[in-house]
């Protein structure tokens, strides 16, 4: 039964009056006036009480709104969802060693082991200086800082390729996700710091004089350079990949003839003047011989080209953050 009032209409009443249609055509006209006033009380009943339950207030949890333009980056928001950031941090952690025998053991061994060949080939065939440091300590405080950045490049530029089932179901800041594989990184960076402080205790205790200065205290900064700069380019290709996915295989070796130009199995020093220029081009350059300089005193600590490289990072998470928020828009209909 609806009642609005004195209206009154049950709908077995309006269901019976119908089946009179078929009533000799002397009532019929008189039926149908009839049936139109009490549809037009039931259509008004019905916007009466529609109209009564939207004036009420609505109070909502969280309200998503369309980006107004593309350098819309709501830094609130991401931190609102700091929790999910964690969940993903453990997820690509727990993920990247589940049914390994050795797990995070990798962390170790693979860094060890490049160095060994590093210092077999390149130390001990090719001769190549090292600034009078051993070889083994001064490959591994390189390949430290380079394994760091890569991880970070390699993890955030398949953002949306590898995201695209939860991108297309769940609402979240996109942001969220290659931001937990900087954080997740870390970890891997840690223990590797861990294994530089043993080589460096060691050949201390051999004899060699470990240059330790108080430049290691911007250790922290470079470190943060290393992952935005890491975090820019991930963005980037990861924007690209979405329609042009060749480069996902342009990067893997890309990634491996981009160690081979940063000075990490060969300082800088060695390199020709007139051809250091295009050595110190590479933004990560300046920042891994700083950190080598930092930990045990070879390679240079350079401020203007850190400063250039600090330019060069902030320019490239500008141009990263514009085609993500624009490819984040529209990437659904062609991953």
């Amino acid at each position: 039964m609806l009642t609005n009032g004195a209206c009154s209409l049950s709908y077995s009443t309006f269901y019976a009056q119908l089946s009179t249609l078929n009533s000799p055509r002397s009532t019929l006209y008189a039926q149908r006036s009839t049936l139109n006033a009490q549809l037009s009380t039931l259509f008004t009943f019905v916007l009466t009480s529609t109209s009564t339950l939207t004036t009420e207030p609505e109070n909502w949890d969280l309200v998503i709104r369309p980006k107004r333009h593309l350098l819309d980056i709501n830094l609130k928001e991401i931190w609102a969802y700091r929790d999910l950031v964690m969940l993903f941090v453990r997820r690509d952690f727990v993920a990247k060693y589940k049914q390994t025998i050795l797990g995070p053991l990798w962390f170790i061994i693979n860094p060890v082991i490049s160095t060994m060949m590093y210092t077999l080939v390149f130390a001990g065939i090719a001769r190549i200086s090292t600034e009078g440091m051993p070889p083994q300590l001064f490959y591994l405080s390189g390949i430290v800082a380079w394994s760091y950045f890569a991880a970070c490049l390699n993890g955030t530029s398949s953002t949306f390729l590898t995201n695209a089932g939860i991108f297309g179901k769940v609402y979240f800041p996109r942001l969220v996700s290659p931001i937990s594989v900087i954080i997740s990184s870390m970890v891997q960076l840690g223990i590797q710091l861990v294994l530089l402080v043993v080589f460096m205790i060691y050949y201390t205790l051999s004899g060699y004089h470990i240059l330790l200065n108080s430049h290691i205290l911007f250790i922290p900064l470079l470190i943060i350079n290393l992952a935005l700069l890491g975090l820019g380019f991930g963005i980037i290709f990861s924007a690209l990949t979405t329609k042009y996915r060749d480069l996902s295989n342009f990067l893997v070796f890309g990634v491996q003839l981009w160690m081979y130009i940063t000075p990490i199995i060969y300082p800088a020093s060695s390199v020709p003047e007139k051809y250091r220029i295009f050595v110190y081009l590479n933004p990560v350059a300046p920042l891994v011989e700083a950190f080598k300089y930092g930990v045990i005193g070879a390679g240079e600590f350079s401020p203007g080209r850190l400063l250039y490289s600090v330019i060069f990072t902030l320019i490239l998470l500008f141009i990263g953050v514009i085609m993500f928020n624009r490819t984040e828009q529209n990437f659904m209909d062609t991953v």
